[in-house]
């Protein structure tokens, strides 16, 4: 799929709703563990709401609202059945791609990143999509 069909198929959203604002280096700030929780109801809503077959967090930030993340290495490249709210769903973590950590760059997060895209091409919600 071409940007263009995936940003018009597939629904984003962040862990915060707001914009938490610069730290004081300039960059953008990560928001406190008070603010996420704060935000998390509106996540539980779109849950409720949209019944993902498929979420698909971005960076540890967003992985850690689903399952525990200690190291990207024993999340990216597998597939998770989690729960929010009463959906089953399947959660396929990826690395932020920031320029800040080359992670994703350099083995082994190269080689987990390629099979974390490739399951995600392979799976159901995402072949439905394309077939639209």
């Amino acid at each position: 799929m071409n940007e263009a069909a995936v940003r018009s198929k597939i629904y984003f959203a962040a862990v915060c709703r707001c914009f938490p604002g610069k730290s004081p280096g300039g960059t953008d700030r990560v928001p406190a563990p008070d603010e996420i929780f704060n935000c998390s109801s509106w996540m539980n809503e779109e849950v409720e709401i949209l019944q993902p077959r498929l979420i698909i967090p971005v960076g540890r930030l967003a992985i850690g609202q689903f399952i525990e993340c200690t190291k990207l290495e024993k999340v990216i490249g597998r597939k998770f059945r989690a729960r929010r709210t009463e959906h089953i769903f399947d959660l396929i973590p990826l690395p932020h791609p920031s320029g800040a950590s080359p992670w994703h760059k350099i083995p082994p997060g190269k080689q987990l990143l390629a099979k974390a895209m490739h399951q995600i091409a392979r799976h159901p919600a995402i072949k439905y999509l394309t077939q639209r």
